[in-house]
């Protein structure tokens, strides 16, 4: 997918209030980022604001909630966040075709009653937190990068637009799955990040994400859009850090 650096930027707004959440936006919108992850945290605090914010500022919002229900539970849900009118959306590739299948069905339906074009939609394959050691918890057989492509397969047989995947998959996604399948990759780090600023707690210098990448080797591997939280949010100076990133990705 062809895209100028700045829109394959995604900033997640990982932050505790909405004021902060809106400050940020307004931050970085000057600097050509013009997509927002609204993410469990934000959105399970305080709801609907939590994307409207985003939109007052003529910004789009992936709406990262990474839903896994029964099909119809799934399906309720994917008409209430139509409504929302966000640009994207996720859900559990493990909760099956069914689920995916419904979900595609109820966002499409909703979409076009309301005369607008659907969300998009992506599945989660193998959350980036974890390593071949948990494929072995979970009672898997296979290697973490033939899970992520066999669910990838999946998801798109379901009908799906697209999957967050590592970027460490993403070459051997998209020689599976063609050029046309949006890959978001989580876990991007920039190299000039300091390990302070992508710790889990202040001050413990330990990072949680296991399959990281920094956004250049995540573009050259075929990743479409970078979601990235921390190296923005914890920053001193936001905008710097990404006009960064864009440069980075510009050469």
């Amino acid at each position: 997918m062809k895209l100028a650096p700045q829109d394959r930027i995604i900033a997640a707004l990982d932050v505790e209030s909405l004021e902060e959440a809106a400050g940020l936006v307004k931050t970085l919108m000057p600097a050509g980022i013009s997509h927002f992850k609204v993410g469990m945290s934000l959105f399970t605090r305080f709801g609907p604001p939590s994307v409207e914010l985003v939109h007052r500022e003529g910004g789009k919002v992936f709406l990262d909630l990474k839903f896994h229900d029964i099909p119809s539970t799934v399906g309720r849900t994917m008409r209430s966040v139509a409504r929302l009118k966000v640009w994207m959306t996720n859900l559990h590739i493990q909760g099956g075709s069914a689920m995916m299948r419904e979900a595609v069905r109820a966002l499409r339906e909703e979409a076009g009653q309301a005369r607008m074009e659907p969300p998009l939609l992506i599945g989660v394959t193998v959350l980036t937190s974890m390593a071949e050691r948990d494929m072995i918890d979970l009672g898997l057989r296979k290697t973490l990068k033939d899970q992520v492509i066999y669910l990838a397969r999946l998801a798109k047989g379901a009908g799906l637009n697209g999957i967050v995947a590592s970027a460490q998959e993403a070459r051997a996604l998209r020689w599976a799955l063609g050029e046309d399948f949006v890959l978001v990759a989580p876990g991007i780090r920039p190299q000039e990040a300091p390990r302070d600023i992508l710790s889990v707690k202040p001050g413990s210098g330990t990072d949680d994400q296991q399959r990281t990448a920094t956004p250049a080797e995540a573009v050259r591997a075929g990743a479409d859009y970078l979601v990235m939280g921390r190296p923005i949010v914890k920053a001193a100076d936001p905008k710097s850090v990404v006009l960064k990133i864009i440069q980075e990705l510009e050469r």
